[in-house]
């Protein structure tokens, strides 16, 4: 098949939580559920890591439940990873979540944070040198709206029921010209 839908992968538990919460394995694990499979080698270019510092993150990765080796791949000399469950997180923790939980959540959506600015920092520095129609379709949006958390609660399903097909969507084989494109979304209230 070329295009697959499947689950987002939900984490709710602190550990899985802190063994996310490293530069190296977020970009790991958003590599694996772009790319499919990868080895510790190929990660290390992506990380600026040694291979074997790639492949401890790798295993943190395999150990808290996230990635796992493809079967019946590789070469026997690496090992070819890939992650478990869907492309992308969904954090679901929940407000009753102890504090041990509550800190280790924090700490990862801080870091996706400073890496979604970064990588909002890396497109200004280089959007004058895009084609026309990436320097067009690219899209940088704010609104402050005075809502109630109810009216809040709809505009966030109605944008993640918007964005769950394309989010949800696993291509195989993309089309020409096509490019891995972040979407950030946030919707927070302020004081």
């Amino acid at each position: 098949m070329e295009n697959e839908t499947v689950q987002r992968t939900r984490i709710s538990d602190a550990r899985t939580l802190r063994a996310l919460a490293h530069p190296a394995r977020i970009a790991i694990l958003g590599e694996l559920h772009a790319g499919g499979a990868g080895t510790a080698t190929g990660f290390a270019e992506l990380t600026g890591l040694s291979p074997s510092a790639t492949s401890y993150h790798l295993r943190a990765l395999a150990k808290a439940g996230l990635v796992e080796q493809a079967p019946g791949r590789g070469d026997g000399r690496e090992r070819l990873w890939q992650a478990v469950g869907g492309p992308g997180l969904e954090i679901a923790t929940g407000p009753d979540a102890d504090a041990e939980t509550q800190l280790a959540e924090q700490e990862l959506i801080a870091l996706l944070i400073s890496r979604d600015e970064a990588r909002a920092r890396a497109w200004l520095a280089r959007w004058h040198t895009e084609t026309p129609e990436w320097y067009e379709a690219a899209n940088i949006n704010s609104a402050s709206l005075v809502i109630t958390a109810e009216e809040l609660a709809e505009l966030n399903k109605q944008v993640t029921a918007l964005l769950e097909p394309f989010a949800r969507r696993v291509r195989k084989d993309p089309p020409a010209g096509a490019r891995r494109v972040e979407i950030v979304y946030r919707s927070i209230p302020e004081g």
